[in-house]
């Protein structure tokens, strides 16, 4: 049968258009549709036998490693990012079940004060730190967070608990000569200061204003915000 030249151009017009609209489709569904979002981690009651990321890791990093220059979205240090749960696995070197081949835990254990992070003149973790973020890696090094089934807002004081979280959430980068916006939070007195001029309790509420914080990470729990309030209005008891 003789096939004419129109015939023979409108099947490979039609040929190339398949070709091309596949191509497309492969485009589209590699490069554009983004993949999901990874779930938020489980939350259960707290254990004192275990670490959890959420509570008790990610705001020692945060407050100690994840400032403007060292580790934060911008400096990324060495290419290191320790803003969240992947970038500190993935950037940090964590090895889960094996701290002691975990290069985070290499750093922050290092007795070589020019290797050791976080690097002077800022203060080496402490052992409680250093022994929740063991016992995390220990564990597998999971994102997992907890719910305390009790909350004291009663018996509030600065030394208790107060102190704690602002030594766990804030020190790290409100400390030093160059204390983050100017406000350092290393004593009683700094604290106060801070909780008397409105400015502590907008940044941890995340009011309109303020910013947030602690920077990059979770908004602290209702717990926490209640002590800090009751603290406040009872007089900044020491």
């Amino acid at each position: 049968m003789k096939v004419t030249i129109p015939v023979i151009f409108l099947i490979v017009l039609g040929l190339a258009f398949f070709s091309c609209k596949h191509k497309a489709e492969e485009i589209v569904s590699q490069d554009t549709i983004p993949n999901p979002p990874p779930p938020p981690p489980p939350v259960e009651e707290c254990s004192p036998d275990t670490a959890y990321f959420q509570n008790d890791v990610y705001p020692v990093i945060l407050s100690n490693c994840a400032k403007s220059g060292c580790h934060d979205l911008n400096t990324h240090s060495g290419g290191v990012t320790l803003i969240n749960y992947e970038s500190i696995l993935f950037t940090g070197g964590v090895q889960p079940g094996n701290p002691g081949n975990s290069e985070l835990y290499q750093k922050i254990t290092e007795t070589d004060p020019g290797d050791r992070m976080p690097p002077p003149p800022n203060d080496p973790l402490t052992a409680i730190q250093i022994g929740l973020i063991n016992t995390w890696i220990q564990q597998g090094a999971l994102n997992n967070v907890c719910l305390a089934t009790q909350c004291d807002s009663v018996n509030v004081t600065y030394t208790n608990p107060v102190k704690d979280i602002v030594q766990t959430n804030c020190v790290g980068c409100h400390s030093g000569t160059n204390p983050a916006y100017g406000i350092g939070l290393e004593t009683y007195s700094q604290v106060v200061t801070a909780a008397n001029s409105g400015r502590l309790m907008g940044a941890i509420r995340h009011e309109t204003g303020y910013y947030a914080m602690p920077k990059y990470g979770n908004k602290l729990s209702d717990c926490k915000i209640a002590q800090f309030n009751k603290w406040i209005q009872d007089g900044t008891p020491q």
